[in-house]
């Protein structure tokens, strides 16, 4: 990576960071004043249902603050204990969300079968309707303007949190929905059945995030990224690029790290190796990847290469050109040259 670019990558990335934790910090205010208006919600009516809806507001704020200090972490430097930077943080981020949604789901499911057994009086339905259906607009539109600006920050925390707010207002929407046929039909029955509900989802969307974290901290590829990588690298192929092969992707936050093999011809001189090595950095990092840190090892090129080496007037060559193999997820990230693939 030239000066330059690093340059623009370190403003690019301080900007990033200031944006990100702008947007938390507002999701968390905004948080402590929905919390607020449930519970004020469910002191009017005492339903069941709309405390579930509350129970998970303060999951939201805890989940928030946390998420603004993992934002926080993961833009500090690399050190000497910490040699990838601090962005696997976000990743722990999203599984303490996860298991807070998860926990809260649970414990909506014990108390709503509980109330289902031994009911309670609800009470002022409109008014607590109302409030719960302001609060779900609200958590929408914000959810939703998170898990966009998330796109453009590549913020796993802005996505975890943006899909457990818009989580929350879908469960909000059910759950007014659930209320107006309480109030409708008298049947305050209804109002544990509707909260058994909502905590199995509130539950099941705990359970994806944590998946989505321990697959992140365990390193799981990530094939979407892998396309497109290959999809640059074969639309800006060199000829000397014989073949690239044992891609392997890792995320640490915002940040991608790429390790693989290219295979070269033999006779290149280092200088040479370099500039071509530098080419792959930069067009993967100008092209939708601008946080790649690659590692690149040089494998020289063997006879067996020379039937599909693109390489014009090679002066080594021992047989002519007769296949030419486009690089593919298969073929890019399996741990051979692609002569020993067939």
């Amino acid at each position: 990576m030239n000066f330059d670019l690093f340059i623009a990558y370190l403003c690019a990335k301080q900007i990033r960071v200031h944006s990100q934790k702008k947007i938390i910090l507002s999701a968390l205010c905004v948080s402590v004043l929905l919390m607020l208006g449930k519970f004020t919600a469910y002191f009017i009516t005492s339903s069941n249902a709309i405390l579930t809806d509350a129970a998970e507001s303060i999951v939201n704020v805890l989940a928030s603050a946390f998420a603004y200090y993992s934002i926080y972490l993961s833009a500090q430097p690399k050190d000497f204990n910490h040699p990838y930077g601090h962005g696997k943080v976000e990743f722990f981020s999203m599984f303490v969300e996860g298991i807070l949604i998860l926990i809260a789901g649970c414990l909506i499911l014990f108390k709503s079968v509980y109330n289902l057994i031994y009911p309670s009086q609800v009470k002022d339905l409109f008014d607590g309707t109302i409030i719960i259906a302001i609060t779900g607009v609200i958590n929408f539109a914000l959810g939703q303007y998170m898990i966009s600006q998330s796109k453009i920050l590549k913020s796993v925390t802005l996505f975890a949190d943006g899909k457990h707010l818009k989580t929350d207002a879908y469960s909000s929407a059910g759950l007014v929905a659930g209320l107006v046929l309480i109030y409708l039909t008298g049947n305050y029955y209804l109002d544990s059945v509707l909260s058994i509900i909502m905590g199995v989802y509130i539950a099941y969307n705990g359970y994806k995030l944590v998946r989505k974290s321990v697959g992140a901290l365990m390193d799981e590829s990530d094939l979407e990224k892998v396309e497109q990588v290959v999809d640059i690298l074969n639309k800006n192929r060199h000829n000397s690029w014989i073949d690239i092969h044992n891609l392997r992707t890792q995320s640490y936050g915002h940040s991608l790290h790429i390790d693989c093999h290219v295979t070269l011809p033999y006779y290149f001189e280092l200088n040479k190796v370099h500039d071509e090595i530098s080419e792959i950095d930069t067009l993967v990092n100008q092209n939708g990847f601008s946080q790649t840190e690659f590692f690149i090892h040089t494998d020289p090129c063997l006879p067996q290469c020379c039937h599909y080496c693109r390489m014009d007037k090679c002066p080594v060559r021992t047989e002519v050109q007769n296949r030419d193999i486009e690089w593919t997820v298969e073929n890019v990230t399996s741990n051979h040259k692609h002569y020993q693939q067939n």
